[in-house]
């Protein structure tokens, strides 16, 4: 027991106070976070729906994330086959590219990749944007002109990107796949019949769903913590880049982590995918 008053016993009371303080503050983020869920989920399907937000977001996070979409996709797919093709050659088993990169792709680095694309593209410019409309009271605008600042802020961006991010998913795994056809085929000197037929004798509808399930999931996650972050920003402009980097950061962390489980929950409960 250090005697009362000493060096070492403030120490370890500074710091007990501080996992304390820190252990409150972690259990009210989440409970805020979690009232945020509900305010959502009841704004979902009132009325008016607002299709013109809905629609330019959906042009915001869907079209505008197509560049960096098509640059990474295809550098992707051309990377990972040099090196799975490298490596399957010392097993003479170079036939197996295509079906190794399809199947990767569809299921993991696709909706993964192509999450983390959208929270650092269009994820940050949403907590910017909210972040900013709240320290300039533009949100307190809103709801004295009696427009719910959730319905009209947020609801539009989430469906949006729970739509959106599965067809950025589709279009990452197709220009994947084709990188790695020009390298293994061109590039490796494998034959393009072998890489064809194995990728096709493969890879299924079923690997390309699960995909899309768990990039809609992602979709609908990313863009509840980029607005959450946003909503409650305070602190003038250093509050809007914390408020974004702790948003791109939360967002990044939540997709990889949700990516173990959903994982998980397809192979052990819905093994046809």
């Amino acid at each position: 027991m250090w005697p009362k008053g000493s060096r070492a016993g403030s120490w370890i009371q500074r710091g007990a106070d501080s996992s304390g303080f820190l252990l409150l503050k972690t259990l009210s983020s989440l409970g805020d976070f979690a009232f945020f869920c509900r305010s959502f989920l009841q704004w979902t399907f009132r009325r008016p729906f607002r299709l013109g937000p809905f629609f330019h977001q959906l042009e915001f996070i869907g079209i505008r994330s197509l560049p960096v979409i098509l640059l990474t996709s295809a550098f992707t797919g051309m990377v990972f086959s040099l090196q799975v093709g490298e490596t399957f050659r010392l097993f003479h088993a170079e036939s197996l590219v295509g079906a190794t990169v399809g199947l990767s792709l569809a299921k993991e680095i696709a909706p993964v990749f192509t999450s983390l694309m959208v929270v650092a593209r269009a994820g940050s410019a949403m907590a910017a944007e909210i972040g900013t409309m709240q320290v300039t009271e533009q949100v307190e605008a809103l709801s004295s002109m009696a427009v719910n600042p959730i319905h009209y802020l947020v609801v539009p961006r989430v469906l949006a990107a729970m739509l959106m991010v599965p067809c950025l998913t589709a279009v990452y795994g197709f220009v994947g796949v084709t990188g790695a056809y020009f390298v293994s085929v061109h590039l490796l000197g494998i034959p393009e019949i072998a890489f064809t037929r194995r990728l096709t004798y493969y890879l299924d509808a079923d690997d390309f769903i699960g995909g899309l399930l768990k990039s809609a999931v992602f979709g609908f996650v990313l863009a509840l913590v980029c607005c959450y972050r946003g909503y409650r920003t305070t602190g003038g402009a250093e509050g809007v880049g914390r408020s974004t980097t702790q948003a791109v950061v939360v967002a990044s962390v939540c997709v990889l982590v949700l990516d173990y489980f959903l994982t998980a929950l397809i192979i052990n409960f819905l093994p046809e995918f």
